[in-house]
């Protein structure tokens, strides 16, 4: 999950949030925290839907499954025409166009088609036709969109990368492969960036899972939590 911005209100810390800018799976969770709820809230709707449910098969080129039913999960607890307006603060969806080869930035009008748009992983999900554009996930040429953020007056940019590399990682099969191709690559995007951000959260016991684990979310999110504790002095610190 990746998620940037000015901060990140923790209850323990109770540090003031600022303007978000997230790209695939942590584009779906800044949207939800950006519409009023709480992190461990998502974390509950999430665990609580049945993914198997929310897919079908597309019988497509570009991709094995639809978004559709994802779309009718969003809509139900934001609304089919939520805006990026209507959120309690700015907010950035990053995107790719496949056929422009760059990355799409959302952060005005309709909210749905381009979260969709961000979270549409390649080959899995069908692209997302979009105001002319044929889009996928942004996290294919910029997994840690901070450009929305940089030079923005009082701004402290705060990056949270959840993918570190494990470099003793084993590769059993062909799909530990495919997915080992697509992590290096994506990371890749991401490191003259990081050096961009005023603080970097990159959990380092996070190398140690899939970037799949969605079984596995209540310790990820246990994780992600103890760390961004233990570096309370340096979050205080920006203030």
């Amino acid at each position: 999950m990746r998620i940037w911005g000015c901060w990140r209100r923790s209850t323990s810390l109770r540090l003031p949030v600022g303007p978000l800018a997230g790209v695939s799976s942590g584009a779906i969770a800044s949207v939800f925290y950006a519409a009023g709820f709480a992190p461990r809230e998502i974390l509950r709707l999430l665990l609580s839907t049945n993914l198997f449910r929310l897919t079908r098969p597309a019988f497509s080129r570009f991709g094995l499954l639809h978004l559709d039913a994802v779309s009718v999960l969003i809509a139900r607890h934001l609304g089919a025409t939520v805006n990026f307006e209507d959120l309690s603060r700015p907010l950035t969806l990053v995107a790719t166009d496949l056929m422009a080869g760059e990355s799409v930035y959302f952060n005005t009008g309709l909210l749905l088609p381009p979260l969709l748009a961000s979270s549409a992983v390649p080959i899995v999900y069908r692209p997302v036709e979009y105001q002319g554009r044929q889009l996928v996930d942004g996290g294919l040429l910029n997994n840690l969109p901070i450009e929305p953020l940089l030079g923005q007056e009082g701004v402290r940019v705060v990056g949270v990368n959840c993918n570190p590399i494990n470099s003793e990682a084993h590769i059993p099969s062909f799909r530990g492969l495919i997915e080992r191709t697509l992590h290096l690559a994506i990371n890749a995007n991401t490191a003259s960036r990081k050096t961009q951000c005023h603080l970097l959260l990159e959990p380092a016991e996070l190398r140690h899972f899939r970037p799949l684990d969605y079984k596995r979310a209540n310790e990820l999110f246990d994780i992600g939590y103890r760390y961004t504790l233990s570096q309370a002095d340096a979050l205080q610190a920006l203030l």
